[in-house]
């Protein structure tokens, strides 16, 4: 313990995951702002007074890519109403949705959705945030009103958070104006950047809390207007995330090499200083070259397996990203499922239907495919989030969540199969059993600690949203 600081906490795990694998008697001691100020493994006893987890300790896992409102609208569009059904006219029916928003609405079901997510052990998430204005789009008398519902739903319940609000202008490439569903998302760069400024004073960074920007799309910026909002974004937050959506399906790439004569990530790489501050959210549809190039860039390909799989869109080409040392996160998205293990499994999963093979995400150096991708996926949505998360090492933010090793999947087993038991087990309750963000229990035995007064609020916002849908 640290005799200089009153204000350290301790817990003792009889196995812990730290960055060079499964440890046992590990000490982890954080400071009041809820980073961790040691970490120390091999430990001969627990010291006296110091509490033990109840069972072995892995990080919490970054969220990269989130749109809260669409929580409420899963389930909602599983029919056929149009016989050539695909990612765009489920926007259609998306867009319909977010115009019955409200700040009271949003704020209930960002409360909510991130119970979900904590109890699902994401410990932080990257919101994606585009509904800006009334429904009318005009803006809020404050500019951030949604934004910020946001930023305090993320307060209320405990998790770290990266806001991104979103920078939207056009329908489609060659500056195509916006459709009228598309009306309370669109800002001017000017505006765009007069609202992060204002979300920034209004609701000020600090260890939970991060912000960035999400220029949405090409296909909904021009190179002009993208310049313009990162050098703005700079201005008030020097070295902030840059999030956007990138190849995810396969009409955009061709409207992209049409309207500018290349396929979207390479566009991006050519003429821009892309590197680890980036996140190329989905990427599906990149080719070999874009491939090796995104992955010496350094950014991060913000994967969303279920969401993808939910669209229709395809599937990433993982095995040779990897192969390539191309770093990539996870992320829920639209929500239709919210669970790191559902979003890692069925990224080995679509290898192995694509190449009829097992197995396919492992590697010489790490044989165990559920290893690779934990660790994988922590390291890439940590550099996602632009905060020190994703890893039980000194520096790091507290954040971690406790199994459980009476678990049916876990049971009699040892850290050489934890991981593949928790990722590719699908069998009855979570066996994620305790949850920690910035040392601060959030979760305990499976159940959030304010879980009851959220899901009322919950059902209640449904009630409004799904009136008359």
């Amino acid at each position: 313990m640290n005799p200089d600081n009153s204000d350290t906490k301790a817990l003792f795990a009889a196995h812990a995951l730290l960055p060079d694998g499964w440890r046992t008697n590990v000490l982890l001691e954080w400071n009041g702002a809820g980073t961790l100020v040691a970490v120390t493994p091999d430990v001969a006893a627990a010291p006296a007074g110091v509490a033990r987890a109840a069972g072995p300790l892995m990080p919490g896992m970054p969220n990269l890519h989130s749109h809260a409102f669409q929580r409420a609208m899963a389930g909602l569009t599983e029919y056929r109403a149009n016989p050539a059904d695909s990612f765009w006219s489920w926007r259609d029916l998306m867009y319909r949705f977010a115009s019955r928003i409200t700040p009271d609405t949003l704020g209930a079901v960002a409360r909510w959705l991130y119970v979900e997510m904590l109890k699902a052990g994401y410990t932080s998430v990257c919101e994606f945030h585009y509904v800006h204005h009334r429904t009318d789009g005009a803006r809020h008398a404050q500019p951030a009103e949604l934004a910020q519902r946001v930023v305090d739903a993320a307060g209320e319940t405990g998790i770290g958070l990266t806001m991104l609000p979103v920078l939207y202008q056009y329908s489609g490439f060659d500056a195509q104006p916006p459709r009228d569903a598309q009306r309370r998302f669109v800002n001017t760069t000017d505006a765009f950047v007069e609202l992060v400024g204002a979300l920034r004073d209004a609701r000020p960074e600090h260890g939970a809390l991060r912000y960035g920007v999400a220029p949405h799309s090409l296909r909904a910026v021009s190179e002009a207007s993208l310049r313009a909002a990162i050098e703005g974004a700079d201005a008030i937050l020097p070295g902030a995330p840059i999030h956007i959506h990138v190849a995810e399906q396969r009409a955009e790439v061709d409207a992209c090499m049409a309207a500018l004569g290349a396929r979207p990530a390479q566009w991006l790489l050519d003429r821009f200083d892309v590197d680890a501050r980036w996140c190329f959210v989905h990427a599906t549809h990149v080719d070999a070259d874009e491939v090796h190039a995104l992955a010496r860039s350094g950014a991060v390909a913000g994967l969303c397996p279920t969401t993808e799989a939910n669209l229709g869109d395809g599937i990433f080409p993982a095995a040779d990203y990897l192969d390539a040392d191309g770093a990539f996160g996870i992320g829920s998205d639209s929500h239709v499922c919210v669970d790191w293990r559902a979003e890692l499994r069925l990224l080995e999963y679509g290898q192995r239907l694509m190449r009829q093979q097992r197995n396919v995400l492992a590697s010489p150096r790490t044989a165990q495919v559920a290893d690779r991708l934990v660790h994988a996926a922590l390291a890439g949505g940590a550099r996602a989030t632009g905060r020190p998360v994703g890893a039980l090492a000194k520096g790091a933010r507290a954040d971690w969540l406790v199994l459980d090793a009476a678990h049916p999947n876990l049971a009699e087993q040892t850290g050489a199969t934890w991981l593949s038991s928790v990722v590719f087990g699908e069998h009855g309750q979570t066996p994620v059993r305790d949850v920690f963000v910035g040392g601060e229990q959030v979760v305990n035995d499976r159940r959030h600690r304010d879980e009851a007064r959220h899901y009322a609020d919950y059902r209640r916002a449904l009630s409004r949203l799904l009136m008359d849908a």
